[in-house]
């Protein structure tokens, strides 16, 4: 490994350097990380050392009398240089500093800033080094890291002692409360990488800024120089640090790759270097995993682990108790074989365990109601005893309440199902969930994990009752507070995504199978076994209709109320979409997806509450329209009762009165114009509704979306009316123009665009053709384009999905086809589907028909796909 370092020296150490760099660059595949980075490291120790044997300045310096050292300091002063890590050095002076230091940072720094490196540097007096250290975290950290390389050694040995003695001595409480703080900050603002699809290797939660806090407070607290060391004084076992060497070491080759290939220093690995960098590291497609989720798997659990054991380390050092004003009111566990120690839970004797395998649950059921974690110790034992977990102990009603009060207890300030699943307890009671831990679905849409997804779904749906995050709808916590049998809901939502365990098919289908023998297992009955696989196998049922449906026909409620049967079996699966959804990210809720949600769940709410005859009743719905209508109209020069013979049938019974008259407006002003139209804001879901009043004519609906396009407005929905008139009245949901400050002018540009596209003066195809285009999703996880037809959940209509990545002008494509194979667009739905979007239409031919001819569908079918890259 220091082969590097005893070449022969030659006139230019800055040479040397960067020749030994490329040859150990070469062979970096060969090394262990943590070898290489040593090796790295020592490579610049030879070129400092160099430096300072060969230097022209350093004889003037007269280090006799004002002795100097060069340190390395951070990351480099750990050894831990990986491919373009930062060379971080000081110029420490035993007295004061002479003005030829500057000088010799021109000698050491500046041929390395030649060769592209980024080298920072201090040149400071010992003195002020230690008062730095004394007022700034940074310098202090950095310091801690320090590493003599060349000069006096004894100016480095004086830096440590006094910085011992009269900065760590004297307030390491304090200073460890201010590294635990800044700790917190941190991760709030990059985010949890144990668990985000894009982490942040360094500075993320679970990333190596948190191995590199285990040592600084190692080193405060008990003068540790490696991290070894709290092995042997007995901060963790034997076992954790051999895990933990193992997490930072995969951590550090996922780095150095990243560093290499990027080439440059990369920290965040963003989903276009995941791919690649599965691929280099020699991964293949393995229990239903493709290469890149396996290395984000293996990533999450090690960085989720390295997080883990920071925060039972803090715990145990007393930086990470809750406030007492958190516990209960009791305060003790009251459960025989449980006590409190060291402000956490513990175990009173394993052999207790052995005879009373309850105890098991029972210690996370007392955290749960005392708000109090585990002390590390019994974490171990719970792994080491989890084998007493088996089909007896999962059946055992006293194991069962035990789980039940978990679930039905906020999850605040102790979240006891991580707990469960850091500890491999929650494996242990559901040998099934093992198959998602640590699973990555490789897409921008889902943000977790498979099991933390679970967990947050669990959490969120608590929140319901306890403390509901920001923006969430008080229909969801009228609900949530008006169901019984709760725990049945939350096993559910714990359960939901079971069957993405490796399986092949609807996860959902395979996960209500999986769930019933889990679920009977723990001896539930079958009525209760019913209602969990109903709920699991229809958990996206509300929120893919909604999307991809007409929810305003009343066909589409009646089918999807028929399916789901009963009030309180609606308002679990509401409650469960809700959060499943909040669990998912921001793509999958958002306040349109959660309007559209909301309004659907009451339109089910009212005909299963009501009875299907309640949708009888349209006809008379009808008459009070018109009635209203010819109220509030007043065109003296009009006959109001002919305008509303022209209106269609399916307008008047989906449109609401006041939208009626609205409309009817519109469209007095359209005459001779070639469109007229309305724009409206919705302030509650930052959308826009946009009504365009036109003659009707082929291809309309594509060359409103085609601009819509052109101007940088995505379409979320459609409604299509063609009156008896031949007036087309199209009602677009958007989203607003990309700059909202000068939204007026945009909206203006645009109107002017429409009108040369209907007049035939602007080429739609050309002009999207040239719009730059975004960068391309389809890598992310490589789904086929799909087109798939259904003529059975709708009486009137066919229905076509599109399934595609995203581009400008998907939807003009789209459109485009569908009316060159003679097809109507009377409704069109925009949704998403994990990184894909689904663009929905219902359609029918020029006769007004379904399509129900086996070749046309095919044509159709062929048309669509033609037209997506």
């Amino acid at each position: 490994m220091t082969a590097y370092t005893e070449k022969k020296q030659v006139s230019d150490p800055a040479v040397v350097l960067k020749q030994a760099r490329q040859h150990l660059f070469s062979s970096a595949m060969e090394w262990e990380p943590s070898e290489f980075i040593r090796a790295h490291a020592e490579l610049f120790d030879a070129y400092f050392r160099q430096c300072f044997a060969a230097s022209r300045v350093g004889p003037q310096l007269a280090i006799n009398r004002n002795p100097y050292a060069v340190i390395a300091l951070g990351g480099y002063g750990r050894a831990e240089q990986c491919v373009f890590s930062d060379v971080d050095l000081l110029l420490l002076f035993e007295k004061s500093v002479p003005e030829e230091a500057e000088e010799l940072v021109r000698e050491y720094v500046y041929p390395l800033w030649d060769l592209g490196l980024d080298v920072g540097y201090a040149i400071r007096s010992l003195r002020e080094c230690v008062k730095m250290a004394k007022e700034d975290l940074e310098v202090l950290t950095a310091v801690l890291d320090a590493r003599f390389l060349c000069g006096i050694s004894s100016v480095y040995a004086d830096l440590t002692a006094q910085v011992r003695d009269r900065v760590l001595c004297r307030a390491p409480h304090k200073i460890i409360r201010s590294l635990v703080d800044r700790n917190r900050q941190r991760h709030d603002h990059y985010g949890d990488s144990a668990f985000l699809l894009e982490p942040n290797l360094k500075e993320g939660a679970g990333g190596l800024r948190d191995y590199h806090t285990m040592r600084w407070i190692g080193r405060i607290r008990f003068d540790l120089k490696e991290l070894r060391d709290l092995e042997y004084h007995g901060a963790i076992s034997s076992a954790e640090y051999e895990n933990l060497a193992g997490a930072v070491e995969f951590i550090w080759k996922v780095r150095n790759r990243l560093h290499y290939f990027t080439g440059r220093k990369c920290d965040q690995l963003y989903f276009n270097y995941q791919l690649r960098l599965a691929e280099e590291m020699g991964l293949v497609e393995k229990d239903g995993q493709m290469p890149v989720e396996r290395l984000m798997s293996e990533l999450h659990a090690k960085m989720g682990y390295v997080k883990k054991q920071l925060l039972l380390f803090l715990f145990e050092l007393g930086f990470e108790k809750p406030s007492r004003r958190s516990f209960g009111f009791r305060r003790h566990p009251e459960i025989p074989g449980i006590e409190i120690s060291r402000g956490g839970l513990d175990f009173k004797s394993s052999s207790r365990i052995v005879k009373s395998p309850e105890l098991l649950i029972q210690i996370f059921e007392a955290s749960a109601r005392l708000r109090m974690p585990l002390t590390r110790e019994a974490g171990r034992l719970v792994r080491e005893f989890g084998y007493l977990a088996d089909d007896k102990f999962r059946g055992n009603p006293t194991v069962r309440r035990a789980f039940e009060n978990i679930l039905l207890t906020p999850a605040k300030p102790v979240n006891v199902l991580e707990q469960m699943l850091e500890t491999g307890f929650l494996v242990r009671l559901i040998p099934e969930f093992g198959g998602i831990v640590d699973r990555i679905q490789f897409d921008a849409y889902h943000l977790y994990p498979v099991d933390r997804h679970s967990l947050r779904t669990v959490y969120f749906i608590k929140s319901f009752g306890d403390s509901p995050p920001d923006g969430v709808d008080p229909l969801c916590i009228r609900v949530y507070n008006g169901l019984k049998r709760k725990q049945l809901l939350l096993l559910a939502a714990l359960l939901h995504d079971i069957g993405k365990a490796g399986a092949e098919g609807k996860h959902s289908i395979t996960g209500a199978q999986m769930a019933k023998d889990i679920v009977a297992g723990m001896g539930y009955g079958p009525k209760e076994v019913e209602l969990i696989c109903f709920l699991i196998e229809n958990h996206l049922l509300l929120v893919k209709t909604a999307s991809r449906r007409d929810i305003h026909d009343e066909e589409t409620a009646i089918r999807t109320a028929r399916q789901i049967g009963h009030v309180n079996r609606l308002k679990m699966l509401y409650l469960l979409t809700v959060a499943d959804s909040m669990a998912t990210g921001p793509k999958a809720w958002n306040d349109w997806t959660a309007t559209l949600v909301r309004d659907f769940f009451l339109k089910i709410l009212r005909i299963l509450e009501k009875g299907e005859l309640a949708t009888t009743g349209a006809v008379r719905r009808v008459e009070k329209k018109k009635a209203y209508v010819r109220q509030a109209v007043d065109f003296p020069d009009t006959d109001v009762e002919s305008l509303l013979n022209i209106l269609s049938p399916r307008y008047l019974l989906y449109t609401e009165a006041r939208d009626v008259v609205s409309h009817l407006n519109l469209y007095r002003q359209l005459q001779g114009n070639e469109y007229v139209w309305e724009i409206t804001p919705d302030e509650t879901s930052n959308t826009r509704t946009v009504v365009v009043c036109a003659k009707d004519r082929p291809g309309l609906f594509s060359k409103i979306s085609g601009v819509f396009t052109l101007s940088g407005i995505d379409v979320l929905n459609a409604q299509v009316f063609t009156w008896k008139n031949n007036v087309a009245l199209d009602i677009f949901t958007v989203t607003p123009p990309p700059d909202e400050i000068f939204e007026a002018e945009r909206w203006q540009r645009a109107g002017r665009d429409l009108e040369s596209a209907l007049a035939g003066r602007l080429d739609l195809g050309t002009a999207l053709a040239q719009k730059p285009v975004r960068e391309a999703k389809q890598e992310v996880s490589g789904r086929p384009n799909r087109v798939v037809i259904d003529n059975d959940s709708s009486s009137f209509y066919t229905i076509v999905e599109v399934f595609a990545y995203d581009f400008p002008g998907l939807l003009y494509r789209i459109t485009d086809a569908l009316t060159r194979s003679g097809l109507d667009i009377w409704v069109a739905k925009i949704a998403t589907k994990v990184d894909q979007v689904v663009d929905v239409f219902y359609v029918r031919d020029d006769q007004g028909n379904k399509v129900e001819d086996a070749g046309q569908v095919e044509d159709i079918r062929r048309q669509v796909l033609s037209v997506l890259p």
